[in-house]
């Protein structure tokens, strides 16, 4: 397994977003992850004095084994990476990609599940949110055929009738705070198999994250979720 690990570190990667997509290029066998924008895509983020501004998602796409192990992040969106939040006061934002944190299982001097500041994810691997839809390109090598592609995507302050602002810690509905996620974070999956003889998959929404950040669980449980399930229209993934 830990030669697998290897395998998925050393995929090639680029992402690019909508209107820079025809300057990807692709080889036979690579495989196009293209994330579709929905119509919550931009979120109203506040700022001071009822300034707000236009806030793409927070995103992060890996890759686990069929077993669930994991094995390599493809893509994370450059605030989370690199803690670089803003006016969130001191909010380390432990619940705004929950399942991703824990999956790669990196605890912290805090306890927490995050990259730091001192000890951010590389530049290879951490890019800004585009604002609009955008491709992910992996060569995978080796002779890895079968694995678990994940996404999971999540806004700031995106609160609804039940995950509100008011609600306190310990509460279910729980999540961060006035700066926290609001809603919590959506996880979507696909089951890659290269050995088949197919060319298109669709990636499925299986769930949402920890609101407070406190596991890395996922509850099969939307009934609560609203504008959240907007962020994204589609995940399409192609074997060129």
């Amino acid at each position: 397994m830990k030669k697998m690990v290897l395998t998925f570190i050393y995929l090639s990667l680029v992402c690019l977003c909508s209107c820079q997509n025809d300057l990807i290029e692709y080889r036979h066998e690579d495989i196009k992850l293209s994330i579709e924008k929905g119509e919550a895509w931009l979120h109203d983020f506040p700022l001071f004095l009822g300034i707000k501004f236009k806030n793409p998602p927070q995103i992060a796409i890996w890759v686990e084994s069929i077993q669930g192990e994991y094995l390599s992040t493809i893509y994370v969106s450059h605030k989370i990476a690199t803690q670089s939040w803003e006016g969130n006061d001191n909010n380390r934002r432990k619940e705004a990609l929950p399942h991703w944190c824990y999956s790669r299982g990196i605890q912290h001097n805090d306890g927490l599940y995050l990259p730091t500041k001192d000890k951010p994810l590389i530049d290879g691997i951490s890019g800004a949110t585009p604002k609009g839809s955008f491709d992910v390109k992996i060569h995978p090598i080796n002779n890895v055929t079968r694995f678990v592609v994940k996404i999971e995507v999540n806004h700031s302050t995106d609160f609804n009738e039940f995950y509100n602002k008011s609600a306190k810690a310990n509460d279910e509905n729980y999540s961060g705070g006035k700066q926290g996620s609001g809603q919590p974070a959506l996880v979507y999956a696909v089951d890659i198999d290269l050995s088949r003889d197919l060319t298109f998959y669709e990636a499925e929404l299986i769930g949402h994250s920890s609101p407070d950040g406190s596991s890395g669980s996922i509850s099969e449980d939307l009934s609560n979720i609203t504008t959240a399930r907007n962020i994204v229209k589609n995940i399409i993934i192609k074997i060129l």
